[in-house]
C-alpha cells in the first residue's frame, strides 16, 4: 500500500472577478400591477406597526419566489444597497412545500420602512411614465449600458438613482410578497425560545410584555428558556418576536442493551495514550478501566439512582478498551485516556443545562481535542432552524481548535421520529450513524437532511443491531448494546489518534475519515441515512491507500476571495493523465443561528481538476465536478441548482470523477492541455457582511487512481519536488515515536 503524502508549498491569494451589472434573467420581465401589489403589501405592514402596542423596530418579512441566492436577496427595495438591506436581516426560513421557498426577516426602524415605501412609487411613476407597464430583461440591459443616462439625471423625470431603480426591479422579480410572519406552534412544556434582533433590549420587551425578565434565564441576548405559562403570554400578545422556540426537555432514549455475565479482563495501566473527552450520563468509577478515566460529576446535587451511570460508562468503555472486548472490531489505534464528564441523569434531561455545562467544559479543559458526544434527543429536529443545541457546539468548534463526534440518535417504538434529534443537526460536528455488520443501516437508522439541505449524519459505522450488537463493559458487568451512541465512539478514537498521534488539523481529520467512507461509488443506501458511507475498521485502511492510488493532502488558510495553486504535477503517459480523481474539502465555519436556515456565514467553493486558459487570457480550472461557480463568464446557475450539485454553503465538499462511464466501460485517459499540471481553487464566499471567512483553516484530501492500476506515486513525488512543492510521507511510525518523545515526562535534577 502507498503512504499519504502531505504537499507544503505557497498558496497564491486574489480577488473573485467582480460580478456583471445586475439585470433580470434573459426573457423575463416584471410588471407594474406586481410592483403595486409588493408597494400595498408594504403598506399594510406599516399599517401592522402602526396600530402594534408593542414599542420595537418593525419586522418585515419577505416572502420569495423561491430558494435565493445571496446575490439576489433584496438589494434595492428597503435600502438602498445590498450591504445595507443585508444588514437588516434578522432570520430565515423555507415555506413548507415540496418546492421550498425562501422567507427572510428584516427588521428595519420605521423611517425606512416609509422611506422604502416612497422609494417603490417612484419605482412605479417612474416605469409607467417612461417604459410602459412592463420592464424587461433588454430594457434593464439598456438602462445599465446607460443609453437612458440623462433621464435618470433629471431628477424632474425619475426620482430615483439608476442603480437603486435597476436594482427595485430586480427584487421585485424574486419577491413574491411582504408581510409580518406570526406562524408559530403552542408548546406545554418548558421553551427555549430565540426572538428576533429588534434593537430594543430583551429586558424592555418583557417588561413591555408584563413577563418578569428576573425570572428569565438566558443564553444570549436572545435566546431564553420560557416556563409554558410565560411562553403563552409571548405567543398571545408578539407571535411576531418568536424566530424559533423548542422544548427543552430533551428525551434521551435508552438504547437497547441485554444483560450477560460479569466481564472479566485486565487492562494495563495508563502511560502517555492520548485523552478524549466524553459527555454523557455519569460514570461508575468501580469498572476495571477506571484507572485510565478521569471523571467529573457535573450535575452536583441532584440525586442520582444506579441507571444513571450505565450509559456513560459504556460509551467510555469502548474509547478506553473497545478494541479489547470486540475482537471484530479492533481498529489498530490502541488505547486511549477518557475525561469524563457527567452532565444528565438518563432518561429526560434539561438542554439548556447541558448547553451551559458543555460550553464550561470546553473551555476549561483546552489540551483535548476530540470530544465524543452520545447524548441526543428522541424527538425530530425543525427543518427551519437548528436547534439550540447544535448551534452550542457549532460555535463552541468555531472558536475552539476542536471537534465533536455526535451520534445520530435513535428510532424508538415510544417516538414516531423519523428525522434525527439534537445536537445530531451541528453542522462543524462529525455526526455519526450506524450500520450492521453488513453496512445495511441499521433498523433504529434516523434520517437527515438538517435545514432541508445539509447531509446529515456525515458518516456510519458499526453500532451493532439485535442480530449482532456491541459489547461494552456496565457498572453491573458485561452488556451487549446497540445504538448510534455506541457508533460514535469508534469513530473518536480513529479521529485523536489522527489528530493526536499524527498530529493532522482537525480539518484533514475529518476530511481523511469521509473521504475514506465515501469510496468512488454512490452507495446503495441513501446518504440521509449513512451519510458519505461507512468508515473503515483499521486505521491502516484509512491512512494509507492501495498500489494504484497516490493521495496527498494540503492544508490552507483564506487570506483572500480566492486561495489557489496552479502548480500540481500529475504524472503523464502518453501525453494524457491516467487517472480518475477525487477530492474532499472541509472547514469549520462561524455560524448564525438568528440567520435561520441561511445557518453557514462562511462559504468555500472548491475547484480542482486540469488547467484550462480562459477568454480573458487567465489561468482557469476544469474541476472535476464541471463547477462552474464563480466563472468571469456570466451563467445562469440557480440558488436550488448550485446547493444540490456543488453542495454550496456546506462546509464538506465532495468532488468525484467516476470509475466507469454510463455504459460501464473503463475511463479513458484525460487529454493534457496543461503541460501537465492541475490547479486547485478554493474560493470565498461571505452570507453576512463580515470577515468570517478569512483566515479560515481548510483541509483537502485529493486522490488520484490510475485507470490501469500503475503504482505512479514514485513518479509524482519528484515531479511535486521539481516544482517546489515540500513532500513528507505520513510516517505512522515515525509519528508515534515523536508522539511518545513529545508526550515523556521530563524529570530535572
Amino acid at each position: 500500500m502507498n503512504e499519504i503524502l502531505q504537499l507544503k508549498g505557497t498558496f497564491e491569494h486574489g480577488k473573485n472577478s467582480p460580478m456583471g451589472p445586475t439585470n433580470l434573467p434573459k426573457n423575463k420581465s416584471v410588471t407594474v400591477e406586481h410592483l403595486m401589489n409588493l408597494k400595498n403589501d408594504l403598506m399594510n405592514v406599516q399599517k401592522f406597526w402602526q396600530n402594534e402596542k408593542l414599542q420595537i423596530n418593525p419586522l418585515v418579512s419577505v416572502y420569495y419566489n423561491t430558494v435565493v441566492a445571496k446575490s439576489n436577496r433584496i438589494k434595492g427595495i428597503l435600502e438602498s444597497s445590498s450591504k445595507k438591506n443585508n444588514d437588516t436581516i434578522v432570520g430565515a426560513k423555507f415555506t413548507d412545500e415540496n418546492k421550498p421557498k425562501h422567507i427572510i426577516t428584516h427588521c428595519l426602524e420605521s423611517y425606512k420602512l416609509e422611506a422604502a415605501i416612497e422609494n417603490l412609487a417612484n419605482v412605479i411613476s417612474a416605469v409607467q411614465n417612461y417604459f410602459g407597464n412592463v420592464i424587461s430583461h433588454d430594457t434593464i440591459n439598456d438602462i445599465n449600458s446607460k443609453k437612458y443616462k440623462k433621464l435618470f439625471e433629471d431628477k424632474t423625470k425619475i426620482k430615483v438613482s439608476r442603480t437603486r431603480f435597476v436594482n427595485t426591479i430586480v427584487d421585485a422579480f424574486y419577491v413574491e410578497k411582504f408581510g409580518v410572519d406570526q406562524d408559530v406552534s403552542d408548546m406545554d412544556e418548558t421553551a427555549i425560545v430565540t426572538i428576533y434582533e429588534t434593537g430594543t433590549k430583551t429586558s424592555d420587551i418583557m417588561k413591555q410584555l408584563d413577563i418578569n425578565f428576573l425570572d428569565v434565564r438566558n443564553i444570549d441576548g436572545t435566546t431564553l428558556l420560557l416556563r409554558p405559562d410565560q411562553y403563552r403570554v409571548l405567543i398571545s400578545k408578539a407571535p411576531y418576536l418568536i424566530s424559533m422556540a423548542v422544548t427543552d426537555i430533551s428525551k434521551l432514549e435508552k438504547d437497547s442493551f441485554y444483560d450477560c455475565e460479569d466481564i472479566v479482563t485486565s487492562i494495563p495501566h495508563p502511560g502517555n495514550e492520548p485523552t478524549i473527552g466524553v459527555i454523557d450520563t455519569m460514570f461508575d468509577e468501580t469498572v476495571y478501566f477506571s484507572e485510565w478515566v478521569e471523571f467529573k460529576n457535573m450535575v452536583d446535587g441532584i440525586d442520582l439512582d444506579s441507571s444513571d451511570y450505565d450509559h456513560g460508562t459504556m460509551v467510555s468503555s469502548i474509547i478506553v478498551d473497545g478494541p479489547n472486548i470486540n475482537k471484530e472490531l479492533d481498529d489498530g489505534c490502541g488505547r486511549f485516556k477518557v475525561r469524563h464528564f457527567g452532565v444528565a441523569k438518563s432518561g429526560s434531561f434539561s438542554s439548556f443545562a447541558v448547553m451551559r455545562a458543555i460550553k464550561e467544559i470546553v473551555e476549561s479543559n483546552r489540551d483535548i481535542k476530540v470530544w465524543n458526544l452520545s447524548l441526543g434527543s428522541a424527538l425530530e429536529i425543525n427543518s427551519n432552524f437548528i436547534s439550540p443545541e447544535a448551534a452550542i457546539l457549532d460555535k463552541i468548534q468555531y472558536e475552539n481548535d476542536v471537534i465533536f463526534v455526535v451520534a445520530g440518535t435513535n428510532k424508538t417504538s415510544r417516538f414516531n421520529a423519523k428525522k434525527i434529534g439534537a445536537p445530531a443537526d451541528s453542522i462543524n460536528s462529525l455526526v455519526v450513524n450506524s450500520v450492521d455488520f453488513n453496512g445495511e443501516p441499521a433498523d433504529y437508522t434516523r434520517e437527515g437532511l438538517v435545514l432541508s439541505f445539509f447531509n446529515k449524519p456525515d458518516v456510519s459505522y458499526y453500532g451493532g443491531t439485535a442480530d449482532k450488537r456491541i459489547r461494552v463493559c456496565t457498572p453491573l458487568g458485561e452488556k451487549f448494546v446497540c445504538g448510534t451512541s455506541f457508533a460514535a465512539p469508534w469513530i473518536a478514537r480513529k479521529l485523536s489518534y489522527l489528530i493526536d498521534v499524527l498530529g493532522l488539523t482537525r480539518e484533514l481529520a475529518k476530511a481523511l475519515i469521509i473521504d475514506s467512507a465515501a469510496g468512488w461509488r454512490n452507495e446503495k443506501y441513501s446518504p440521509q441515512k449513512i451519510g458519505y458511507g461507512v468508515v473503515p475498521k483499521r486505521i491502516e485502511h484509512i491512512i494509507k491507500t492501495p498500489d494504484d492510488e497516490i493521495k496527498f493532502m494540503i492544508n490552507g488558510i483564506t487570506l483572500d476571495s480566492d486561495t489557489f495553486v496552479s502548480n500540481i504535477p500529475v504524472p503523464e503517459d502518453k501525453e494524457k493523465f491516467p487517472f480518475v480523481a477525487k477530492a474532499t474539502l472541509c472547514y469549520f465555519p462561524k455560524c448564525s443561528r438568528n440567520q435561520g436556515v441561511d445557518y453557514t456565514n462562511t462559504e468555500l467553493d472548491i475547484h480542482f481538476g486540469t488547467l484550462k486558459k480562459k477568454k480573458n487570457g487567465k489561468i482557469g480550472i476544469n474541476s472535476i465536478n464541471k463547477n462552474k461557480q464563480s466563472e468571469d463568464e456570466r451563467i445562469i446557475l440557480y440558488e436550488g441548482q448550485a446547493r444540490k450539485e456543488y453542495r454550496k454553503w456546506d462546509n464538506v465538499k465532495l468532488l468525484r470523477d467516476e470509475l466507469l462511464t454510463p455504459t460501464g466501460k473503463k475511463r479513458q485517459p484525460k487529454p493534457n492541455n496543461s503541460n501537465g499540471l492541475w490547479g486547485l481553487s478554493v474560493r470565498t464566499k461571505e452570507r453576512l457582511n463580515e470577515k468570517d471567512g478569512y483566515n479560515m483553516s481548510f483541509g483537502v484530501i485529493v486522490t488520484l487512481k490510475e485507470i490501469n492500476g500503475v503504482n505512479r506515486i514514485k513518479d509524482f513525488i519528484q515531479l511535486c519536488q521539481f516544482n517546489g512543492w515540500i513532500v513528507n510521507k505520513l510516517d505512522v511510525e515515525n509519528q508515534i515515536n515523536i508522539y511518545h518523545i513529545a508526550e515523556e515526562e521530563v524529570i530535572f535534577d
